[in-house]
């Protein structure tokens, strides 16, 4: 099952239940990946479904963040819970220890020595965890090494 075909089950599971917030999250990001598709004009595969709902994870922290700095807690939670709900759709998320041991393996690989080839490592790296590891740990995991 194609991640689109498993929102559109998990869209009319939350119109059954009656999930409100869940059944806005899943149309929203259903809109964003037909407004995607219309911008390329082809079908997504799953690999460009994640990148697009990492992104939408992005968003929804830095409103969350955002929302907490003007002193509005539940807007905060209402975007930490479409957070919870955009998670379930990702693939399983790589520990920190299988992340700093592959980074360790494309640095022996790439020959990577300063932090002038950080680019090297984040090329290989990012497209291995697209999806499962933060870019963000993914850079300071690398530059940990690069600096040592």
């Amino acid at each position: 099952m194609t991640l689109k075909e498993q929102l559109q089950e998990d869209l009319k599971t939350a119109l059954r239940e009656k999930n409100s917030l869940k059944l806005n999250t899943i149309r929203s990001l259903k809109s964003v990946i037909k407004n995607k598709e219309i911008e390329i004009q082809k079908e997504l595969e799953d690999e460009d479904v994640i990148s697009l709902i990492v992104t939408q994870i992005k968003k929804n922290k830095e409103a969350a963040e955002l929302f907490g700095q003007g002193n509005r807690p539940e807007l905060q939670e209402k975007e930490l819970k479409e957070v919870t709900f955009l998670l379930e759709y990702l693939p399983k998320q790589v520990s920190e220890e299988e992340l700093r041991a592959r980074i360790q393996q494309i640095i022996k690989e790439t020959g990577a020595e300063d932090a002038k080839d950080l680019g090297k490592i984040m090329k290989c790296a990012i497209s291995e965890f697209k999806g499962k590891a933060e870019s963000a740990v993914i850079k300071s995991l690398a530059l940990e090494y690069l600096t040592a």
